[in-house]
Parts: structure tokens; C-alpha cells; sequence
């Protein structure tokens, strides 16, 4: 207890330097909370996808449509489990800049491929009996104050209805949620039929295919077969495992993985020169105090420890009201963001390594003036003072 006092009084003796430091610290982690949960939504569509999903997309460019019938062509082949399909349908509500990611799809099947999504029992049914209907993601109902029952009008910038105009009516049937906090629920399912039959132009043609196999060390040879089996038609395909066309997807709009690094690695590196600079400064004013007491009898290991602690606990001070702060951040964020970034979650694998860094950070820091205390002579000491 008496060790814990006088690292306590060590630590807030000059208060402006505590508060600038801890400050330092606290902008440091702030960064990298946020960042690190950035990342983490970015790439939540390659850590979410199973290890057993396919997506088959036209070879020639992703946004030319398949014929309907590649459907059951597809189920046939050896290895397949599942089959669904989707197509974009590049929605928005009331105005063009309120974006809502809508797709047309299979009800039932795209259900049986997704099982992550999670929908009740009662609303799954009014969906899957109502072709007018749609299922909306928790995110997206949240994010536009949609509930059950609803009627909400959805435009397309792509497609226009045969009775006019590019405005489709419909009811919200159920709301689905995620098996896992970060599953995707910002977007909109409705039925791939009734889209067909709305629609005034590209009918019978779907955007891309979703497939299962039965296990996934049989991927890559369901996917050459299927490759194999369209090759030399009007619409040759292209398969890959729904991680690898997630994270091309992501990786269009730049190396996000090398741009965070180089944030976080400047904040972590800035801060760290900081921090250190001001241990050894404050333990080089305190010398003469050092030497007092190892006069008085405390082992030079004792103080050793003294200075780690007090490193370390600057490094948790600071560490941990950043991490409070980005927190907070991303609470607020994640309800304005919805539509565009609907995975930011600060969770558990990014605490633990905040929480690693931080004890890094205090060692690292406070390493060398520890070890400075330790080797101080008491004479020598008394010499400078």
C-alpha cells in the first residue's frame, strides 16, 4: 500500500505533465479504437462469410445478369447443396441521396443459404405468403424508423415499373437480425417473382448466384465444374468462395489493411516517444528522492518496480479513457452510419488488444528509467542534487 502512495504522489506531482500525457495517450487510443472498428466493418463481410458459400458472377463484369436458368443447371452439379440467387436492385426511400441496399430474391432459399439471419417465426411466414412484402434489416428499420406492418415505398435508379414510373409499394413483413452482432442487417429482401413480374425490362435473368456445398474441401472443384460447365455459352461465369469475392470487393477501393496500419503505427509511435521522453524526465528530477530512499532502505528492485508501475499505470489511465471515448464514438456513429458502414462494432478482440498495448506501451516506456533507478548509485546521486 505504502509502494502504491508514493507512486501515486510520483505520478500526480506535477499535474499539467499528467494531464498532457494522459492526454497524449487518450488521443492515441481514441485512434485506434476507431480505426481498428473501421477496419473491422470494412472487412466484417470476409470474417462473416462461411466457409462452405460460393457466389457465381458473370466472367465478363459482375454487374451483367445470368439467364434464370443457370439455377437449376447449378443444383445438378455434383457437390452443390444449395442454390440462391439475387439481384441488385439499387434502391432508395422518398430521395435519391436516402440509399437502402435492396435485393430481389428467392425467399426460401436465400434463407436456407443465409441462416445467420434471424427472423421470427410469424414475421418469416407473412414474408415468404406475401410476394409484396419485403424483410428488412434491424440496421436499416432502425436507421429510417421502419417497423412491422409499414408501408414504405421503394425506388429503384436502375429499373422502372411496367405501370410507370421507377416506384415499387410495399409491406414490411418481418425485421430480421443478426445470429452475430456483426452481421450485416442494413439491407432489404423482396421476392425475386414479383420483381420479375414488375419489372418492364430484363426479365427472367438474374444478378448473381449464392451456393452451398456440402462440404467446403469440395469448393474448388464444384466451382471449376460449374466454371466448366457454362464455358463457351453467352454467359461464362466466374466462382469463387465468398470470402475471396468479398474481399475483392473491398480491396477496389484501396489497401485498407496498409492504410490503418500506417495511422495506427504513426499514432502508437508519436505517443510512445512522448510518454518515454516524460518517464525519463521525471524519474532524472526525482533522483536525489531515489537515492533518499535506498538510504532509507528500500531495495533497488522495490523501486524498480515503483517506476514500472507508474509507466504502466499512465499507459492504462490514458488507454482506457481513449477506448471510453471511441466507444461513445461509435455508439453515435453506427446509428448515422447504417447505410454505409452497418458492422461498426468495438468488440471483444479489439479491447484485448487495446489492453495489450497499453501494457506494452508502459513497459516499453518504462523500462529504461527503471532501470536507470535501479543501477543509481546513492553517492552519485547526492553529487548531482
Amino acid at each position: 500500500m505504502k509502494d502504491l502512495y508514493l507512486v501515486y504522489k510520483n505520478l500526480t506531482r506535477k499535474k499539467m505533465r499528467l494531464f498532457l500525457t494522459t492526454f497524449a495517450i487518450f488521443i492515441a487510443f481514441l485512434i485506434f479504437g476507431a480505426i481498428m472498428t473501421l477496419r473491422g466493418a470494412l472487412n466484417s463481410g470476409v470474417e462473416m462469410s462461411a466457409d462452405n458459400r460460393l457466389v457465381v458472377v458473370h466472367k465478363t463484369n459482375f454487374t451483367n445478369p445470368l439467364p434464370y436458368s443457370y439455377v437449376n443447371k447449378t443444383q445438378a452439379i455434383e457437390g452443390v447443396k444449395q442454390v440462391t440467387h439475387a439481384n441488385w436492385f439499387g434502391g432508395y426511400y422518398q430521395e435519391p441521396a436516402n440509399q437502402v441496399v435492396t435485393f430481389a430474391v428467392d425467399p426460401e432459399s436465400y434463407l436456407e443459404v443465409y441462416p445467420e439471419l434471424v427472423v421470427e417465426p410469424t414475421q418469416r411466414n407473412a414474408w415468404l405468403n406475401n410476394q409484396a412484402s419485403v424483410l428488412v434489416g434491424e440496421r436499416i428499420a432502425l436507421a429510417n424508423g421502419w417497423k412491422v406492418g409499414d408501408s414504405i415505398p421503394l425506388s429503384s435508379n436502375i429499373f422502372s415499373h411496367k405501370d410507370g414510373g421507377q416506384t415499387w409499394d410495399f409491406v414490411i413483413a418481418g425485421i430480421f437480425s443478426g445470429a452475430e452482432e456483426k452481421t450485416d442487417t442494413s439491407y432489404v429482401l423482396f421476392h425475386y417473382k414479383y420483381f420479375n413480374e414488375t419489372q418492364s425490362w430484363g426479365g427472367d435473368n438474374i444478378g448473381w448466384l449464392i451456393i452451398t456445398t456440402l462440404d467446403p474441401s469440395m469448393n474448388e472443384s464444384v466451382a471449376k465444374a460449374i466454371d466448366s460447365n457454362f464455358a463457351n455459352s453467352n454467359a461464362e461465369t466466374d466462382t469463387s468462395t465468398e470470402q475471396a469475392f468479398n474481399k475483392a470487393f473491398i480491396e477496389q477501393i484501396g489497401n485498407i489493411g496498409l492504410i490503418i496500419f500506417g495511422v495506427v503505427f504513426m499514432a502508437f509511435f508519436t505517443i510512445l516517444i512522448v510518454v518515454g521522453n516524460t518517464m525519463v524526465l521525471a524519474i532524472r528530477e526525482r533522483t536525489a528522492e531515489i537515492a533518499v530512499l535506498k538510504t532509507l532502505g528500500f531495495e533497488s528492485m522495490r523501486i524498480f518496480k515503483m517506476v514500472l508501475i507508474e509507466s504502466c499505470l499512465l499507459a492504462f489511465l490514458g488507454g482506457l479513457l481513449g477506448l471510453g471515448a471511441a466507444y461513445l464514438l461509435i455508439q453515435v456513429a453506427s446509428e448515422y452510419l447504417a447505410r454505409f458502414l452497418p458492422n461498426l462494432v468495438l468488440d471483444q478482440s479489439i479491447l484485448l488488444q487495446a489492453l495489450g498495448y497499453m501494457l506494452l506501451l508502459g513497459l516499453v516506456t518504462g523500462i529504461a528509467p527503471a532501470i536507470s533507478a535501479l543501477r543509481l548509485n546513492i553517492i552519485t546521486a547526492f553529487n548531482r542534487g
